[in-house]
């Protein structure tokens, strides 16, 4: 069963920058549309950036040109640069894509577990 693996949050001062990146587990023919979602204690989840697989990018307003989503379409692999992280972006940051598994099935929507990005002095 492929799943999406994020990876890169921990514990950062405000100001700090962190990097997400999400990657399937396993071998996959293609991915699509990639999103990056967080969930705060409390809150619902919402939607952080996203980046389709031409490129194209759309952001929150509260990311205010501190976040970029970028992809590496040879490694499958979309990232997530976060600067001046503040502590009101303290959350479980999710990985949520379509991932086409192989070239004859269609694709499909996945999750990662999430990944906790914590920012406190």
């Amino acid at each position: 069963q492929v799943q999406l693996v994020e990876s890169g949050g921990g514990l950062v001062q405000p100001g700090g920058s962190l990097r997400l990146s999400c990657a399937p587990s396993g071998n996959i023919f293609s991915i699509y549309n990639m999103y990056w979602y967080r969930q705060a204690p409390g809150r619902q989840r919402e939607l952080v950036a996203a980046i389709s697989d031409g490129g194209r990018t759309n952001y929150a307003g509260f990311v205010k040109g501190r976040f970029t989503i970028s992809r590496d379409n040879a490694k499958n692999t979309v990232f997530l640069q976060m600067n001046n992280l503040q502590p009101e972006d303290t959350a479980v940051y999710y990985c949520n894509g379509n991932i086409q598994i192989s070239r004859q099935t269609a694709p499909g929507n996945y999750w990662g577990q999430g990944t906790q990005v914590t920012v406190s002095s």
